[in-house]
């Protein structure tokens, strides 16, 4: 379990674009938190990569279990690494899957795999990069699945929240493809509801996942978005059981509701 100082204090890094730490889960083994200028950014379970304890990474989770069978391979980016939640997952669920991660900070992520290392048959690549600039790069139709996790601290950069590079994405993803992208936000969603009118200018098919206190203003949290190019591409109702079931239930946003809720918002243009 490593000394008691190191799991208080946890094991420190100046990354790029900030100062990280890697502190111990002294109630679960193998459990580790990323912390990025004291926010958290990742949890990691290194004895069970497919335990996703953070509440957004479980809608991410929800979004790839509800979207791809369990145990086929699939083609994904991550825009944005963190400490690699979410391709683990993949890479345990569905073994062979082949994954791009880009991340933009180069000492963060050597730190995270010195102590928290990728399993090397994983198939997790890496491209350090900005995401804006990388995803204009790369092949169309290169991806059944694209999760968008891209944090300066505890924001979304405008770089990837505009019209233009909701339609970069979807133009990477293939026939089928799915892009999932968590938000954080607080009442009264500005942001999500921004960022809603802003996907349904590049994908027909979009949801959001979110807690009902959310909704009704009461907190901060996260809200995850699953989209698609082709109509009636996502399976709400599988989402919605998954959600459901969850330790902290959360809501399906689609159809008329989401119309309702996103009413008056405008698609984000980025400034010149």
């Amino acid at each position: 379990m490593g000394s008691w100082r190191e799991i208080i204090e946890g094991i420190a890094e100046n990354g790029e674009y900030g100062a990280a730490r890697l502190v111990r889960d002294p109630r679960r083994k193998g459990g580790w938190t990323l912390l990025v200028e004291e926010v958290q950014q990742s949890y990691v379970d290194m004895e069970n990569p497919a335990h996703l304890f953070f509440e957004y990474t479980r809608r991410l989770g929800s979004v790839v279990d509800a979207a791809f069978p369990e145990g086929e391979p699939i083609r994904v980016l991550h825009l944005g690494g963190g400490a690699f939640t979410m391709p683990r997952y993949v890479a345990a669920t569905r073994p062979g899957s082949e994954q791009l991660v880009v991340e933009r900070d180069r000492r963060l992520a050597a730190f995270v795999q010195r102590i928290l290392p990728l399993p090397p048959e994983a198939g997790i690549d890496l491209l350090f990069g900005d995401a804006r600039e990388t995803v204009a790069e790369l092949d169309a139709g290169s991806y059944d699945l694209i999760i968008g996790d891209v944090y300066d601290a505890a924001q979304m950069p405008e770089s990837v929240s505009d019209v233009d590079f909701a339609a970069a994405v979807a133009r990477l993803l293939a026939p089928g493809g799915v892009y999932a992208l968590n938000v954080a936000d607080l009442a009264p969603l500005a942001f999500s509801r921004a960022q809603g009118a802003t996907l349904r200018t590049a994908f027909a098919d979009l949801c959001l996942i979110v807690r009902p206190e959310l909704l009704r203003g009461r907190r901060f949290g996260n809200v995850v978005f699953a989209c698609a190019v082709e109509p009636d591409r996502l399976p709400i109702a599988r989402l919605a059981a998954l959600a459901g079931r969850d330790r902290q239930p959360a809501q399906v946003v689609t159809g008329t509701n989401l119309d309702l809720l996103m009413e008056g918002a405008q698609p984000v243009h980025r400034q010149p």
